[in-house]
This record gives structure tokens, sequence and C-alpha cells, in this order.
């Protein structure tokens, strides 16, 4: 008997030491809830941190939140039909506050978010490490391309959408000199964007084979020369300080890997002003980023190795492994 006939989901349960495996019985679904089975999840960067205690998180929780899966039951009122392929952002919105109304649904002041709930809450599926996940309402979604496999489409709902956050706020790339700094999950696919976009794209990162990764997704050698647009997704003060004075007059930096306490960075006011320098900060991404990362790889991926970018998937027992740094830049698990 299949777990959903059954009546539960086989899920990972995060404690704060280690992982549980549980069958969690599947609720009855509520107006606009659909019950999606997931057909691979991939482990962002961020739940490494949680597991390695650099990252505040609820425990009991289930994590992971770079997904794609199949739709199996709807709720009342549903507006998604069962049997489609999809991606989620990774925050629910109330879509009638202050924040949302302005535009920052991700910072919605009741924000949700998919992998960081807690357990014992209100929505226990609400992570990507079970074999099902309840999706509420206001969770925006995208319908995945069939030409798009699902290790290539999974990490879209938090990697690839970020980095489409961090590229439009870059603004206008055409004939722009950019540099992009960390050259994990992120950095590749902000270097792919900026290099379609009509930038001539350097990358920098500590590791050189990260490096040489990034030009065969659009990278040129770095010429250390100055750049209009800067983007780091490192988190490194250091990488940082290092980009300010790269930027020639009217640049702007734009900074996305700074998401856990670290050493200040010391910026010369002085020199922000007088060369009308821009330092701006984005922290997860809209829907509207979500759907043109999907559009984004829909259009690349018979271009660039997506692919190689991803290990060889595990099995949801072989969570806690998946769960330890590799050398692919995602590890990869199919419940």
């Amino acid at each position: 008997m299949d777990s959903i006939s059954s009546g539960v989901s086989r899920t990972a349960v995060w404690t704060g030491e280690g992982i549980a495996m549980q069958d969690v019985p599947i609720p009855d679904l509520g107006q606009g809830e659909m019950l999606v089975r997931i057909r691979c999840t991939t482990v962002c960067g961020s739940d490494l941190h949680t597991v390695l205690g650099r990252r505040a998180g609820p425990a009991p929780s289930v994590l992971g939140h770079e997904a794609v899966g199949e739709v199996v039951a709807t709720g009342p009122h549903a507006t998604t039909e069962v049997g489609r392929r999809l991606v989620w952002s990774v925050t629910c919105a109330c879509h009638e506050c202050d924040r949302c109304r302005s535009g920052r649904t991700a910072k919605c002041r009741t924000v949700t978010k998919v992998g960081h709930e807690p357990f014992t809450g209100p929505w226990p599926l609400s992570g990507t490490y079970s074999q099902y996940i309840v999706l509420p309402p206001g969770l925006a979604t995208v319908s995945v391309p069939p030409v798009l496999p699902d290790v290539v489409a999974a990490p879209a709902s938090c990697a690839t959408a970020t980095a489409a956050a961090v590229v439009d706020a870059a603004g206008d790339l055409a004939g722009r000199r950019v540099l992009v700094c960390g050259m994990g999950m992120l950095g590749i696919a902000a270097t792919a964007m900026c290099a379609e976009a009509g930038a001539e794209v350097m990358a920098l990162d500590i590791e050189p084979e990260r490096t040489a990764r990034a030009e065969r997704f659009g990278a040129v050698a770095d010429d250390d020369g100055s750049v209009d647009i800067a983007l780091d997704f490192s988190g490194s003060a250091e990488a940082i300080s290092s980009l300010v004075p790269r930027l020639d007059v009217g640049g702007r930096l734009v900074l996305a890997g700074s998401v856990s306490p670290g050493p200040a960075v010391s910026i010369d006011p002085e020199s922000i002003v007088r060369r009308w320098l821009t330092v701006s900060g984005v922290h997860n991404y809209e829907p509207r980023h979500l759907q043109s990362a999907v559009d984004f790889l829909e259009r690349t991926v018979a271009i660039y190795p997506w692919e190689e970018l991803v290990a060889q998937p595990v099995s949801l027992d072989e969570l806690e492994e998946a769960l330890r740094p590799g050398s692919a830049l995602r590890a990869a698990v199919v419940p």
C-alpha cells in the first residue's frame, strides 16, 4: 500500500540533534490547500548551516525548501489541477499587510516559510524532506515545463529564484561589466543570467575549480579591472570589502550572501558619495522571480550543463549523508 492510501507520509524530522524518520498523518486538506508528492528535493546551504549549528531554527521541524513535486490532491476551491508538476515559493504571504502591498511579500509581517516551521505547529508537513508536503493557499507556484529534469527544476524554488531577484536588483545589465563573487549554486545561476542579459561577467571564488566551472556558465577570466556591478553571494566580509574599490563611478553592489552573523564591513562613506555608488541587499524573492527562474532554466537547459551541479539523488533514508557538505553544489534526495 502506498503512503497516500495509508494516510501517512514518510518524513524526515529534524530533532535539533539529528534526523528521525516518522510516518506523519496526512491531514484533511483545507480551503485552497494542495497535497504534493515530492519528486526531487535538493539540499540548500541554509539547511547545512542548520544541521551544523550555524543557523537557528525550530526543532523539531521538517527541513527542506528546494523541490519539485506533483499535485496529488486538492482541498476545496484550490486552483491547481491534480497531476501538475510544479515548484513553489519558499515564503507564504498574507498579501494584505503594508509590506505585501508595497511589493515585498517575502517580508510579509505574518510570513510562513517552507522548511522553516515547527513540526508541532499547525503546518507539520511544511518541508520537502518528506514524501509529501501540504502547500497552503497564498503560496506562489509555477508549472514546470517538460523539458526540465527534476534535478534542474528543484533548485529553482530557492537558489535560481533568489539569483533572479539579485540580478533584477542589479538593474540594466546589457553591455555592463559585472563581477560575481561566490560560485555556489546562486553565483553560478546569477553568472549565467548576467551573461544571457548581455553583460561581460567575471567570476570570483576562493576555490579555483569553482571559478573554472563558472566559465562553462558564461563567465570570462577576471582581469582585476573596474566593474559597473558587483554581486556577492559569498557572505565574506573580506570579499565584500574587496568589491567596493572595484566599482566604477555609478557602480552598484548587491549583497545576497550575508545571511548569518559575521564581521562588520568597513566602507568609506566619502567614497560612496563621491563615486555615486549604490549598495543594496536582497533576501528571498518575489513570485515573479520564481517564474523568471523557471523561464530562464527552460531557455538555457540545452545551453548550460545544469545537471552536473547536482549530485546523484539518494533516498530519503539516506538524508543524513546528503546533509553533509560534498563536492557537488547540490545534494539531491528522491523521497
